[in-house]
C-alpha cells in the first residue's frame, strides 16, 4: 500500500468516527399531535348550493317508484311566488293585439262545399312533425326521470304539477277557442285562436325548464323552448294557424305551467323535493337566447314592367332568432344573431288572375282583341252597352265552358279543371349578423340593452304552381296583315284581319298541365340592425327579455308570372299563333311569361320576447 492510499483511508475513518460521536449526544425524536376540536363552520350559502349541485349521483338507477314519496333533507321549500314570472301575459296579449291581421288563404280548392267554387289559392306545405314535437318536453322529463336522473321533484309531486299545468292549459285554450270561434287559415274549422299545439308544446318546455333546466343544466331549458318555438312556427307554415294563435298559445302554455307549479308548491310544501335551483355568480351579462316575435314593415312590393304595374301584399311576419354575446365587463360585449323572417302573402292583387278563370275571365286579356279581330263572327246580344261582356260569356258557354252548370257541355269544355297550389305562401329571409352589444344595469334584476349589427341576408322565394286539364281545341281561320299606305292602324302597325273563323272544336285529345304560376324572390343583400331591449333576470342564470329591433336592407326583388301557360298545352300550334298575334296587336303580352324586377328599401320592425341563458 502506498503512503497516499494509507493517509486517505485514515482520513475517511476519522471522519466517520467523529460523526458517530455527534449522534450519541442527540435527544430522541418526539412527534407532537395537534389537538383537534369538532365544530360547525358556516360556508357561504351560494358556495354550499354549488357544492350540492355538483355532487355526482351515486349511480343512475331506473326509477319506477311512481307512488313512493321521497324528500331529500335540507332542500329549501318553494314559495308560491318564487318562480312566477307572468311572462306569458304579454305573449298572450301580443297575440290578441295582432289577431286582426289575416291572410287570404281560406278555402280548400278540392273541397267544394255547398256548391261554392274555389276562387282562391291554398298552400300545399304540409308536415306532421309538429304533431309529435308538441310532446318533446314531457317525453324528455319522463325519460330522464325513469333513467334515475333526479330533477326538482319526486314522482308524485312531478305528476301532480304536470297534471295541474295541463289541466289549466286545456281549460284556457278550449274555453277561448269555442268562444272566439276564429276561423283557421285553411277554412277547415272555427277554432283557430289560440293554438292548442303551441300551448301544449310550451307547457312541456316549461316542465323541462323547471325540473332540469333550473336544477341541472340551463341547456335543458334551451332545448325545450327551442323545440316549442319550432312547433309554433310549423303550425303557421302548415296553414293551420295565424301567428296570433301561436303567440297566444305560447303565452297560455308558459302561464299555465307557472300556475300549476305554484299551486302544487302550496299543496306539497317541502314534501317531494329532491333538488333546489342552481345559483351561479354571474358578473358579466354574457348570454345565449332564443326568441319569437312579430315583424312589421316592408309589407307591400310593387313591380313595374313596360308600363304594367302589379303588386303583392304581405301580412305581419313571423320572426325567430338565435342570438348570443360575450361581454368583457358589465357594459360592453360582442356577439351575433341568426334571424329567420317569414312574410306570408295577404293579398296577391294583380297576380290573382288565376282565381278569375272560373268567372270566364281566363282569356280576359284577349277579349277586346277577339271582338276587334272578327266582329262578324262574334256572338251578338240585344243590348249594345253590354256587348263585350255578354259576347264573351255567350262565346265561352257556346264552346261548353260553364262551371256553374252540370250540363253535358262541360264534358267538351276546353278547361274541365283548374286550380293553384301554393308550395310556399311566404317569402322567407335568413339573416346572419355580428356586431357590438351594450348593456346598462338598472339594478340587480333589470337592465337596458342595445346593439349595432351588420350582416348578410338571403331569401327563399314564394312559389305558386298551377294545374289545369281539359280537351284540346283547334280553331280554323285565315289571317292577313295589311301594310299598305292608308291601311295602317293609328300607331303605325299593320291592320290585322282574321277571316273564316270557326268556333273551337275538339281534336279528340285530352291535355293536362302543371307549371310554375308565380314565383317571387329577392337577391342577397347587406343588412344593418339595431334595437332596444329590457331584460328581467329572474334567476341567477335565466332571464326574459322584451325587445324592439329595427333592420334595414335594400333588396332587389324579382318575379316570374305565367298565368296562361296552360293555353299553350290545351290548344294546337295554329291556335297558339292566333293568341300570340292577337295579344301582340292588342298591346298585350299574350301568352308570354311576365318577368318583373324592382328595388325596394326594406325597413323592418320586430317586437318580441326572448328566453336567455346567462353564461
Amino acid at each position: 500500500m502506498s503512503i497516499r492510499q494509507f493517509f486517505t483511508v485514515l482520513a475517511v475513518g476519522l471522519t466517520i468516527q467523529a460523526n458517530a460521536d455527534n449522534y450519541l449526544d442527540m435527544e430522541p425524536l418526539k412527534l407532537e399531535v395537534p389537538e383537534m376540536k369538532a365544530e360547525l363552520v358556516d360556508l357561504p350559502k351560494q358556495r354550499a348550493l354549488l357544492l350540492d349541485q355538483e355532487t355526482p349521483d351515486a349511480g343512475l338507477r331506473t326509477d319506477f317508484s311512481f307512488f313512493k314519496q321521497k324528500t331529500k333533507p335540507g332542500i329549501k321549500p318553494y314559495r308560491f311566488i318564487d318562480d312566477m314570472t307572468f311572462v306569458g301575459v304579454p305573449l298572450f296579449l301580443g297575440g290578441l293585439a295582432i289577431k286582426g291581421d289575416k291572410a287570404m288563404f281560406r278555402v280548400n280548392q278540392k273541397a267544394e262545399q255547398g256548391g261554392k267554387r274555389n276562387t282562391q289559392l291554398l298552400t300545399d306545405f304540409k308536415t306532421g312533425i309538429d304533431d309529435y314535437t308538441q310532446f318533446f318536453g314531457p317525453a324528455m322529463v319522463v325519460g330522464l326521470k325513469l333513467g334515475g336522473y333526479e330533477g326538482r321533484s319526486d314522482w308524485p309531486r312531478l305528476l301532480a304539477s304536470a297534471g295541474m299545468s295541463y289541466a289549466i292549459m286545456a281549460a284556457f285554450v278550449n274555453g277561448i277557442k269555442y268562444t272566439a270561434k276564429e276561423m283557421r287559415p285553411d277554412g277547415s274549422t272555427a277554432n283557430s285562436w289560440p293554438s292548442g299545439h303551441t300551448a301544449t308544446a310550451f307547457v312541456g318546455a316549461e316542465l323541462l325548464h323547471k325540473e332540469y333546466g333550473l336544477t341541472r343544466s340551463p341547456w335543458w331549458s334551451v332545448a325545450g323552448y327551442g323545440v316549442a318555438t319550432a312547433t309554433g312556427v310549423m303550425r303557421v307554415l302548415n296553414n293551420r294557424h295565424w301567428i296570433s294563435d301561436v303567440m297566444s298559445g305560447a303565452g297560455i302554455g308558459i302561464l299555465s305551467t307557472e300556475l300549476g307549479y305554484a299551486l302544487c308548491d302550496l299543496l306539497f310544501k317541502e314534501k317531494g323535493l329532491l333538488r333546489n335551483n342552481m345559483e351561479l355568480a354571474n358578473v358579466n351579462p354574457s348570454f345565449f337566447s332564443i326568441s319569437m316575435g312579430v315583424g312589421f314593415g316592408g309589407k307591400d312590393i310593387e313591380f313595374e314592367s313596360d308600363g304594367e304595374n302589379r303588386s303583392i301584399k304581405f301580412r305581419a311576419a313571423t320572426v325567430v332568432d338565435a342570438e348570443g354575446a360575450y361581454f368583457f365587463n358589465k357594459y360592453i360585449g360582442v356577439g351575433g344573431r341568426l334571424r329567420v323572417r317569414a312574410m306570408s302573402a295577404k293579398d296577391f292583387n294583380d297576380f290573382n288572375d288565376f282565381a278569375a278563370i272560373e268567372d270566364y275571365e281566363a282569356w280576359g286579356g284577349m277579349q277586346n282583341a277577339y271582338e276587334q279581330a272578327f266582329p262578324s263572327d262574334y256572338p251578338k246580344v240585344a243590348n249594345p252597352s253590354d256587348q263585350v261582356a255578354e259576347n264573351w260569356l255567350t262565346y265561352m258557354k257556346k264552346i261548353g265552358y260553364d262551371l256553374d252548370s252540370d250540363s253535358e257541355y262541360m264534358k267538351n269544355a276546353p278547361v274541365t279543371d283548374i286550380y293553384g297550389t301554393v308550395k310556399s305562401d311566404h317569402i322567407t329571409e335568413f339573416t346572419g349578423s355580428v356586431g357590438l352589444y351594450l348593456n346598462l344595469p338598472l339594478g340587480s334584476h333589470f337592465a337596458l340593452g342595445t346593439k349595432a349589427l351588420i350582416g348578410r341576408s338571403f331569401t327563399q322565394e314564394l312559389d305558386i304552381d298551377g294545374h289545369a286539364e281539359g280537351n284540346k281545341k283547334d280553331i280554323s281561320y285565315s289571317m292577313t296583315l295589311d301594310n299598305r299606305p292608308g291601311m295602317k292602324q293609328p300607331d303605325g302597325d299593320p291592320t290585322l284581319s282574321v277571316n273564316n273563323l270557326q268556333y273551337p272544336v275538339n281534336t279528340g285529345e285530352k291535355w293536362s298541365d302543371d307549371w310554375e304560376y308565380l314565383t317571387v324572390g329577392a337577391e342577397s343583400s347587406t343588412s344593418f340592425g339595431t334595437g332596444i331591449s329590457l331584460t328581467y333576470k329572474y334567476k341567477s342564470n335565466f332571464s326574459w327579455r322584451l325587445y324592439c329591433d329595427y333592420d334595414y336592407t335594400k333588396k332587389t326583388f324579382k318575379s316570374t308570372y305565367d298565368p296562361f301557360h296552360f293555353m299553350q298545352v290545351g290548344t294546337t300550334t295554329g291556335t297558339n299563333l292566333l293568341f300570340e298575334t292577337l295579344g301582340e296587336y292588342a298591346d298585350d303580352q299574350g301568352l308570354e311569361v311576365r318577368e318583373y324586377r324592382t328595388k325596394k328599401n326594406m325597413n323592418f320592425f320586430t317586437l318580441g320576447l326572448s328566453f336567455l341563458v346567462n353564461l
